[in-house]
């Protein structure tokens, strides 16, 4: 499976950058991008692993519970 690497915005569907094959490639095109983003409110670019480009803009699309905290056993 490739990974993808998207660009997400608040309130705009995530806008896909690039596909790579391998993860250590999409990791080094990510922290570039990040390091030369344009400084919009609430951008992210973010790596995705999956199937294809749709299955991996709906993981993007999917709401995550936080982190666990202390005394969440």
């Amino acid at each position: 499976m490739p990974y993808y690497v998207f660009r997400v915005r608040p309130f705009t569907p995530p806008e896909q950058l690039a596909e790579f094959g391998r993860f250590a490639e999409a990791s080094a095109h990510a922290k570039a991008l990040r390091g030369e983003a344009s400084g919009a409110a609430g951008e992210r670019i973010k790596v995705m692993f999956a199937d294809s480009p749709l299955a991996a803009e709906d993981l993007l699309c999917q709401w995550r519970d936080g982190a666990p905290g202390p005394g969440d056993d």
